[in-house]
């Protein structure tokens, strides 16, 4: 199961401490945010160059495809927030990005250790800018051989946890005053039954997650907090492993039409790097659907 910060110009910490940490703790009055317009000199590339970008569930798969192409897009720091610990892959990555992607242990669907993990970050990095959240877990069976503690379980994680992250989240930006991103990992089962592999609680929980970003989106929006979310289609990862060994893969992708193979994990993280950029600072409230195969669905 997948459980899957410098300052913008490196300038001083809300606080005005010169080093950049933060000082102060989440029970101090909150920054004031006089405008939601962008910050005058914001750099409008698509960069996360200067940003600190915590993701859950990023010690693999979908998540570690994320953190990949951020770090690629000039991310200052990446923390990986999972439950389960590193394995070769992460090590492998954090080799290339000496100092730039680590690791904090941490359950999201314990509110504790959430707001634990993301205070580790300010306190260590002086600033948090962005949250992905990527952690979930899918079961694939028909809606009657459920039993009702794995509906609760898969609610629990892909649900509860995406909460738990978002508002954590929030109160440090809000805290800090600084006008972040969140970005969640919702399904294209969010839309529409998956008839290759179906599972209703799982499309259940997506549709949940999709509509909360919208939600949370228009809540947030005074403080220039941005929530969006990302919905994928068949991507190739640990949990998808047996889609396209089906006997009838090749004859759907025919019949259906769309790019006839799996999305590498990375073929993501374009959209998830817009959406946590200053580039998308007039972005909130969206889902941008990923799926070369959307007419398999």
């Amino acid at each position: 199961m997948v459980q899957a910060m410098s300052l913008e110009g490196g300038g001083p910490a809300p606080n005005g401490n010169p080093n950049g940490s933060y000082q102060g703790t989440f029970t101090d009055a909150p920054a004031v945010i006089t405008s939601t317009e962008p910050t005058p000199g914001t750099n409008f590339a698509i960069t996360l160059k200067d940003k600190v970008i915590a993701i859950t569930g990023a010690n693999r798969g979908i998540g570690l495809g994320i953190a990949e192409v951020c770090l690629a897009n000039n991310a200052a720091c990446i923390y990986s927030l999972d439950l389960m610990e590193p394995g070769e892959e992460f090590a492998t990555l954090a080799k290339l990005h000496l100092g730039k992607l680590k690791y904090r242990h941490m359950d999201v669907t314990n509110e504790v250790s959430v707001k634990a993990a993301v205070d580790g970050i300010v306190e260590s990095e002086g600033a948090i800018h962005g949250m992905v959240c990527n952690a979930g877990m899918t079961k694939h069976q028909s809606a009657l051989d459920f039993s009702m503690a794995e509906v609760e379980q898969l609610f629990r994680l892909n649900v509860f946890g995406v909460w738990n992250c978002a508002t954590a989240a929030a109160r440090a930006f809000i805290a800090l005053g600084i006008k972040g991103s969140i970005v969640f990992t919702a399904s294209m089962t969010s839309y529409r039954p998956n008839r290759a592999a179906p599972s209703a609680p799982y499309g259940g929980t997506k549709a949940a997650v999709r509509n909360m970003a919208h939600t949370l989106a228009m809540e947030w929006a005074p403080h220039g907090i941005r929530v969006n979310s990302i919905s994928p289609g068949f991507v190739r990862t640990a949990m998808t492993y047996f889609v396209d060994k089906q006997p009838d893969w090749e004859l759907k992708m025919k019949y259906y039409g769309g790019m006839p193979r799996l999305a590498l994990p990375q073929e993501l993280g374009g959209a998830y790097v817009y959406l946590l950029s200053e580039g998308a600072s007039y972005t909130t409230g969206i889902d941008i659907p990923i799926a070369g195969v959307v007419g398999a669905w």
